[in-house]
């Protein structure tokens, strides 16, 4: 292992060591499905249909896609080259020290942004109870509760995350098994929708409709760079992409069939991204107890996929600051915990909750559409990075242009609705800011004042070696 290697492989804090247990491929993916649901799904799936109404089962499907497409890539280059930084490591292996500092600060936007969507989400959810209680107020509790289990380090993050992924997988299979006990008759709902029978009742906002609903659908899938990380636990890394395969398989299955049974229950205009519409079609059925029962798990999945990105944003600090593309005082631990990270990461929920105060009204809808954004700007770079370090068959590279398409086609579709205009120009202040930082940056690396790591030369001056070297490993895996 080169010198480079190591660096990037270095554990993040004192308390991140893992466990020696190796997962299975089969095991990866249950984890990845139970990963992926989170708010994304439970209320971002409200947005989508809303937007394009029954063709956001076509848009599911397209994400799908496009999120296979991703991981594909992702899985290769991890069961070659394991490295801590996952994505982040292999653009600054492909592209040099501009791209890991680029691709690593629109990862903690994404998940700054990711965590603020979340925090709305739960707030709204806890509002069915606490109907009086101010959205900032409840947004800081969680705050609270979020930085605590960070602060429990690593296991007791592995031990919640465990607990919290069993309910959100059991809030679909409840709510599939309580709406197909209604529609063969064994509980009451009354009447119920019938399947579109026209063009025009399957697309009612026409193409423009699609097109500005498959971001929402992306979001809902947002989860796959944890699996890419995990996959250095496999058995066998090789078994990454079938882990992949698998994991999306379940996941639209579960998505689609959820869907259905929710526009059938209830007319598809009813669905908002105030409230999740699962919740919204539970109510149909007057049971005691259920929607509060499911509300409670709603916030409970919520909680656990903001508790991740959180983790996640730690995480990806320390990484920076190590390697020189974050302030270093970011390094420093106390009581075995990386303290300043956790500090200015508490600093950005303090700003994704200013933003539910300035914006109470819209604040979902506007936050949902940047996450999802940034977290397809980071996608695309994934894409654009295979490019450079794996040896793709003419097969593969078609693969990754489609991918390519139906990123941009998400990406452009925001531009076309009025919910999602406003987050598409916060995203991109995001990334105006952090193209500056790091034009900034690489004029102090030219100048050497910046105290660049002992890997930079190698990066700057021979990423394309880095690039040679990195396909000639797999290669030389292939042919063993």
């Amino acid at each position: 292992m080169d010198a480079t290697t190591q660096k990037d492989s270095a554990p993040t804090n004192g308390n991140d060591g893992e466990s020696g247990k190796k997962l299975k491929w089969w095991q990866l993916s249950l984890l990845g499905v139970a990963f992926t649901i989170g708010t994304g799904y439970f209320l971002g799936s409200g947005l989508a249909i809303k937007i394009g109404g029954p063709s956001v089962l076509l848009c599911f499907l397209l994400a799908a896609i496009g999120t296979y497409l991703v991981f594909d890539v992702l899985a290769q280059m991890t069961s070659n080259d394991p490295l801590e930084g996952s994505f982040r490591s292999y653009a600054k292996k492909a592209y040099g020290r501009w791209a890991g500092f680029s691709s690593g600060w629109v990862y903690w936007s994404s998940e700054l942004l990711i965590m603020g969507s979340q925090l709305t989400a739960l707030s709204l959810f806890t509002k069915l109870w606490f109907p009086s209680m101010p959205m900032w107020l409840l947004a800081v509790i969680y705050a609270i509760l979020g930085l605590l289990i960070v602060w429990l380090g690593t296991k007791g993050f592995e031990r919640f995350e465990n607990v919290f992924a069993m309910i959100k997988v059991s809030a679909i299979i409840m709510f599939i098994a309580i709406a197909a006990c209604g529609l063969i008759g064994w509980l009451h709902i009354g009447e119920v929708q019938s399947i579109p029978a026209t063009i025009g009742a399957y697309f009612p906002h026409g193409g423009i409709g699609v097109w500005s609903s498959l971001l929402f659908a992306f979001y809902a899938y947002g989860g796959i760079e944890i699996m890419g990380i995990m996959a250095t636990r496999l058995e066998t890394p090789q078994q990454a992409p079938k882990a992949g395969k698998m994991m999306l398989a379940l996941l639209t299955c579960v998505y689609l069939g959820s869907l259905v049974l929710a526009m059938i229950l209830v007319p598809w205009e009813k669905f908002n991204g105030e409230h999740s519409p699962f919740l919204v079609a539970l109510k149909r059925f007057n049971i005691a107890y259920v929607p509060d029962f499911f509300n409670a798990i709603l916030i409970i999945a919520g909680f656990s996929t903001m508790t991740a990105s959180l983790f996640a944003i730690v995480k990806m600090l320390v990484i920076l600051a190590k390697d020189g593309d974050a302030p270093h005082f970011l390094t420093i631990v106390k009581l075995n915990r990386p303290m300043m990270a956790i500090a200015l990461t508490a600093a950005g929920m303090v700003i994704s909750i200013a933003f539910s105060i300035l914006m109470p009204g819209k604040i979902y809808e506007y936050i949902t559409t940047a996450a999802g954004l940034m977290l397809l700007y980071n996608w695309m770079f994934i894409l654009i990075t295979s490019g450079r370090l794996l040896e793709l068959t003419t097969f593969g590279k078609a693969k990754r242009y489609v991918g390519l398409l139906i990123l941009l086609a998400a990406m452009s579709g925001s531009l076309f609705h009025s919910t999602s205009r406003p987050g598409f120009f916060i995203s991109l202040g995001f990334i105006l800011v952090i193209i500056a930082l790091t034009l900034y940056m690489r004029s102090k690396w030219r100048s050497g004042s910046a105290s660049p790591t002992s890997t930079e030369t190698i990066y700057v001056l021979s990423t394309k070696h880095q690039a040679r070297s990195f396909k000639a490993k797999v290669k030389s895996k292939g042919n063993k």
